[in-house]
């Protein structure tokens, strides 16, 4: 391939951001969790959880929640933890990139269960945030948090300083996946 130079014969090099790269190739998705219910002493959740048999794992690109409005909430981020409740997966799925004939459909599951009484077992809580009500909580990990398959990350959501006050949220995802190599 012959190298584009410019007036100035420098060579022309552009870079673009991988998370560009990976829609590009069709690898990159967004995801929501709608109407998560908690409160009244239960809690609600969302995971990106990897199959065992997905032969890719899981870069979590960003994650949000959105439209807590009645109450303040605490946020705890779970890897690889069994989550309580009976799950369900997530229809609002889909690549960032929709030129793709057919669409790429993930491997990784948007997974999520409202009120839920419990708390995740096993796995790391990773860390834990506090939100306002009203206002939203948006993290931008670039991919650090990797999960192989049979893993992880969860996002659960409660109430502990009022658990009278009965809340919902949203909460949304955006990730790529990669076919494992060498496991």
């Amino acid at each position: 391939m012959k190298e584009e130079t410019n007036n100035m014969n420098l060579p022309e090099i552009a870079g673009i951001p991988i998370d560009l790269y990976r829609s590009m190739q069709g690898r990159f998705f967004a995801g929501l969790a709608e109407d998560l219910q908690f409160g009244n002493g239960t809690s609600a959740w969302a995971s990106l959880t990897n199959p065992v048999d997905s032969g890719v794992n899981l870069f979590v690109w960003a994650w949000a929640i959105t439209d807590v409005l009645d109450t303040a909430y605490r946020v705890q981020i779970w890897m690889n933890a069994m989550m309580p409740g009976i799950p369900r997966i997530s229809l609002n799925v889909a690549p960032t990139n929709t030129a793709y004939m057919p669409l790429p459909v993930p491997r990784v599951r948007l997974e999520y269960a409202s009120m839920t009484a419990g708390e995740p077992v096993g796995g790391v809580k990773a860390f834990v945030r506090r939100g306002q009500p009203g206002v939203s909580i948006y993290s931008v990990e670039d991919g650090k948090f990797i999960c192989p398959p049979g893993g992880s990350f969860a996002i659960f959501l409660s109430d502990p300083e009022t658990p009278q006050i009965r809340a919902s949220g949203k909460i949304f995802y955006q990730w790529w996946e990669e076919e494992t190599v060498g496991i």
